[in-house]
């Protein structure tokens, strides 16, 4: 199975990407992952990223499409893998394309995870995060046992800059601008599904499955 994760910020691709490379024993693939490592193993990739990042720009698409080529060729790539936040761009998803063409390895299925913009504002408003050891919790869905310090360790909780209301529908209408494109790029080529992720994350786990079985029914036909 080889596929792509879209959905705006607060949907849940993180949460799901990482039951999905369990169920299908996959790798997850996202660049920030890719930059941190080949930033920290210093390769000439990593070098070349971080001189763009040192000066706040963007790493060029040819770049990124360097460092996902190279971690395609691994070997625990070999049966498939999952794309968590990339493409980003219709320039990057042609990229990709091309790249997947030529090795053989076409992807399957784009899962696109819809949920109300309300929604996504009252999850991520109501987030608290632990400073110290990185936990998430949820005012509403996820508490803490003991009112805003963390279950684990007992640091206090933070709420997150970027985790107001003013930040959050700025971050939607930047991600709308960006993937309408990109959404109807993969729809043009029959490879768009959807999947609603309102609910439990276990209900919204469910749904995603039973979505990516039925590609792999159809494929194993």
């Amino acid at each position: 199975m080889r596929l792509v994760l879209l959905g705006p910020p607060g949907a849940g691709k993180g949460t799901q990407a990482v039951h999905i490379a369990r169920a299908f024993q996959m790798p997850r693939i996202a660049t920030g992952d890719l930059f941190r490592e080949h930033a920290t193993q210093e390769t000439d990739l990593g070098r070349e990223a971080k001189a763009y990042m040192d000066r706040g720009e963007l790493v060029p698409d040819d770049l990124v499409l360097r460092m996902v080529s190279e971690r395609l060729r691994r070997a625990d790539a070999s049966d498939g893998f999952l794309f968590d936040g990339f493409p980003r761009t219709v320039a990057q998803a042609i990229a990709l394309e091309d790249h997947l063409a030529d090795a053989g390895t076409p992807l399957d299925v784009v899962v696109r995870f819809n949920i109300p913009e309300s929604e996504i504002v009252r999850r991520i408003v109501n987030r608290r995060t632990c400073p110290t050891d990185g936990s998430v919790y949820h005012l509403d869905f996820a508490p803490p046992e003991h009112d805003d310090v963390c279950d684990l360790c007992g640091t206090p909780l933070v709420h997150r800059a970027d985790d107001t209301e003013a930040v959050v529908r700025r971050r939607l209408e930047e991600y709308h601008a960006k993937t309408e494109r990109l959404e109807y790029f993969y729809w043009e080529r029959g490879l768009l599904r959807d999947v609603e992720s309102v609910g439990p994350v276990e209900e919204v786990t469910r749904r995603t499955l039973a979505v990516l079985d039925d590609i792999a029914d159809g494929d194993a036909a």
